[in-house]
């Protein structure tokens, strides 16, 4: 039986807290999975030279600690550990840390990471292996690796296994893409910021479709934050044509 890890009933105020509180809310016999994105508004989530502070407003960063404050254990892949070295705390809201689980196939995160830092939330490393050595108190979760990159199926059942139950999975946007691809993401938050970048990186990169018909059309729900910024909640386990919306 999943056990409480994270999150708190603190985070309750504020635009966007009525999405994370159903998060709180999911059902607790299963994972709860949510993703969060953000971009500006043609879809660019850095610039040719990698640069992506800040795309988005000090809303929306509100918005993603609530996020944190409301999950169990926040996700991330090794690439955006590396590039970004995330703390992965609640700061800018009330509210206790999540468990931090970096995703690292290799064992490539160092022992200085900051996410790595003691401060009585779980820490957690996903490895394909147990052969690299880790800080003292990190858990090791072992996934059979079948293939690169590691199956998001398999890993969000041995969090759940592990008393994990709600979890966000904060980036990077190519780790995101392939928990969507995989099925297991329940909601997508994409907070759209009014700015044109026009030319670097993407965020989702999906398998690809040949038709529109294939594409997902999930039932949205739009907010616009305080700074500017919109705020779209998406269900991916709801669909709007079968919700009845043209």
């Amino acid at each position: 039986m999943a056990q409480k890890a994270g999150g708190s009933d603190q985070a309750t105020s504020g635009p966007g807290a009525d999405v994370c509180a159903a998060i709180r809310n999911a059902p607790s016999n299963r994972p709860f999975v949510v993703a969060q994105l953000g971009q500006s508004l043609d879809g660019r989530i850095a610039t040719i030279t990698g640069e992506s502070r800040w795309i988005n407003s000090s809303a929306a960063l509100d918005h993603l600690h609530r996020l944190r404050a409301s999950v169990d254990a926040v996700v991330v892949g090794i690439g955006t550990a590396l590039a970004d070295d995330p703390q992965l705390t609640v700061r800018r809201v009330a509210g206790r840390n999540p468990a931090r689980v970096v995703i690292d196939p290799e064992g490539q995160l160092p022992p200085s990471a900051r996410c790595l830092v003691e401060d009585g939330a779980r820490r957690l490393l996903v490895r394909a292996s147990k052969a690299a050595s880790c800080p003292r108190g990190v858990e090791v979760v072992t996934i059979d690796a079948v293939g690169k990159p590691l199956c998001p199926t398999a890993i969000v059942e041995a969090l759940f296994e592990r008393g994990l139950r709600r979890l966000l999975i904060e980036g990077g946007a190519r780790t995101i893409s392939q928990f969507i691809d995989a099925g297991t993401v329940d909601r997508l938050h994409v907070l759209v910021a009014p700015l044109i970048i026009g030319s670097g990186k993407t965020g989702l990169e999906l398998a690809p479709i040949r038709r529109l018909s294939q594409a997902r059309r999930p039932y949205t729900e739009v907010h616009l934050l305080a700074d500017g910024d919109v705020l779209f909640d998406c269900d991916l386990r709801r669909d709007q044509r079968e919700a009845g919306s043209p």
